[in-house]
């Protein structure tokens, strides 16, 4: 292995060193001492930012998309978060309904070589269970940065193990829901709704969030 040519009376470093460095370097490594950074991280829309408390989603949590109807946008809400952690860790994706697109997800930025996505077996029935189950192992990961699954119907004891793995694993959890659960409560540090507005803006109105919010709701272009 080569010497450090800008200090020549510095030894090599080994293996177990330059492996070390890699690994404190590490997003999800916390080192006593150091603060971790409170603010939360862009969703690429600024008006949304500015309205949520951390102006951004909010880290290590779960958070809640409802929508009225597919193909509204949620995941295009999503897009800058997933093209922006895809820069430095794994996207997952959890049985997601339709087979996401390659080419735009690549034009919007997304590292392809970073993204997993869990489907069962083909002899496995995908249900609920199954769904939940693996959406928290993912949470679990240590090179997850964001984990992302489309689920109905969860009881609430459930969906607060989610909030617990996105604690534990330190990634951000995103459940995509129809918009018939958002009367129920939910654990979700986070939780907004999608709506049709005018033209082709979607209305996006914050139900909760931890720490209270700036406005309750706006509108988006998607």
């Amino acid at each position: 292995m080569s010497q450090d040519v800008s200090n020549p009376q510095l030894p090599p470093k080994s293996d177990e060193s330059c492996g070390l460095e890699h690994l404190l370097r590490h997003a999800k490594i916390w080192r006593a001492g150091v603060t971790p950074s409170s603010k939360g991280i862009p969703t690429g829309f600024p008006v949304l930012d500015s309205l949520l408390p951390k102006n951004g989603w909010q880290r290590n949590s779960l958070t809640e998309i409802l929508t009225q109807q597919e193909g509204i946008g949620a995941l295009r809400l999503m897009l800058p978060t997933i093209a922006w952690f895809t820069q430095m860790q794994r996207v997952v994706w959890v049985c997601p309904p339709y087979v996401p697109y390659a080419p735009a997800l690549q034009a919007a930025g997304v590292v392809l070589e970073r993204m997993l996505i869990i489907e069962p077996h083909e002899d496995h029935q995908v249900d609920s269970e199954y769904i939940l189950w693996a959406f928290e192992q993912a949470l679990r990961l240590m090179d997850c940065g964001v984990a992302m699954a489309w689920i109905g119907a969860a009881q609430h004891m459930r969906l607060r193990r989610l909030q617990l793995a996105c604690e534990q694993g330190q990634t951000l959890g995103v459940i995509f829901r129809p918009e018939v659960y958002a009367v129920q409560t939910s654990p979700a540090v986070l939780r907004l709704s999608l709506v049709n507005a005018v033209d082709t803006t979607v209305k996006v109105r914050i139900l909760k969030a931890q720490g209270g919010v700036n406005a309750c709701s706006c509108q988006l272009q998607l």
